[in-house]
């Protein structure tokens, strides 16, 4: 199956910006997590949810003709083919406020904040600015864009980094250093992909989720405020940070092809359009058993998602863990 789809940032902006081949994970996202839901995309545009939906966070049903979906702590963002954006969930500070938003090529979602990159490599923002995540109207020559809990990054077409909102909780902004970043992640720390593979990361440590400098042939990142996940180019995963709830327990997945880091869990897209997960169950958001993204009708369409038979979800080893792709970003 390919990840690739139709409008892909990286390519559209490959006429304009040459410095850089950057990956295509973030335009063509087909997973998100949130504090406590998960969101898929069909290859048809439509799209599925599971988990808390106690504002509307799930209520996605309607969607179609979708791009790439992300999400943050209680609202769901879809990007449409025409460029539009279409969001559900929580507006109590604007963050779905995007229905004049035109020209999008990727979006990124915080816990209460939402981003939007567009055509020409600029930025727009909506929602809570009150560590100045939002400040990023005068951004230029952006790649792609990560959503942290209070705070955003952005790759320039250099290789760069770029950085707005909070930054006195151990310095998660502290990005101008960084060279040759392809991807960037972003939780209560900011994570970076270079281009031999290699991430570095700054920012909160405190349950070891930066601990990622021996981490080698990573093809993307993704990440939680308490946890960061490695997909390497082999189709494995590796993980560091918070494993309370299983969330880290991902050493047996194969196969890959995209993962989405939550709060308390982690899901993965396999090639074959199935999915795994571990982590937290408490809501449901680990439910992803029944989901088919590819809908090729792969070998193993609708089996269990998880790798192991926790009652939570979990995989292999340890019970229980939860979701985010942006994460709950303390």
């Amino acid at each position: 199956m390919k990840l690739t789809r139709t409008i892909i940032l990286f390519s559209i902006l490959a006429a304009s910006f040459s410095v850089f081949s950057f990956p295509d994970y973030a335009a063509s996202s087909q997973l998100a997590a949130g504090w406590a839901h998960t969101v898929g995309l069909e290859s048809d545009g439509t799209v599925v949810a599971t988990g808390l939906n106690n504002v509307g966070q799930c209520d996605v049903t309607g969607w179609t003709d979708i791009q790439q979906v992300a999400v943050g702590s209680d609202h769901s963002l879809g990007l449409k083919s025409d460029g539009t954006v279409v969001a559900a969930g929580i507006n109590n500070d604007g963050q779905c406020d995007v229905t004049g938003w035109s020209d999008i090529q990727q979006v990124a979602a915080g816990v209460d904040h939402t981003v939007g990159l567009k055509s020409d490599g600029s930025v727009i923002a909506t929602g809570d600015n009150k560590y100045g995540q939002c400040d990023v109207s005068g951004w230029t020559d952006i790649q792609q864009v990560a959503a942290g809990g209070y705070h955003t990054v952005g790759i320039k077409s250099d290789g760069t980094a770029v950085a707005a909102g909070m930054n006195y909780y151990a310095g998660r902004c502290e990005v101008s250093d960084w060279e040759d970043i392809q991807q960037v992640a972003a939780g209560a720390h900011s994570a970076g992909l270079k281009s031999g593979g290699t991430v570095v990361a700054t920012g909160s440590n405190k349950y070891g989720q930066c601990d990622v400098s021996d981490w080698t042939d990573i093809q993307q990142v993704a990440a939680d405020s308490l946890h960061t996940v490695g997909l390497k180019s082999d189709g494995t995963v590796v993980a560091a940070g918070n494993n309370e709830d299983g969330q880290c327990d991902v050493s047996g997945w194969v196969e890959i092809q995209q993962v989405a880091a939550g709060q308390r869990h982690t899901v993965a897209l396999r090639s074959d359009g199935s999915m795994v997960v571990t982590g937290s169950n408490e809501y449901g958001q680990c439910d992803v058993s029944g989901w088919d993204l590819d809908k090729s009708g792969g070998d193993d369409p609708g089996g269990d998602a998880s790798e192991g038979d926790d009652s939570n979800g979990g995989s292999g080893g340890s019970g229980g863990g939860g979701c985010f792709i942006n994460s709950l970003f303390l």
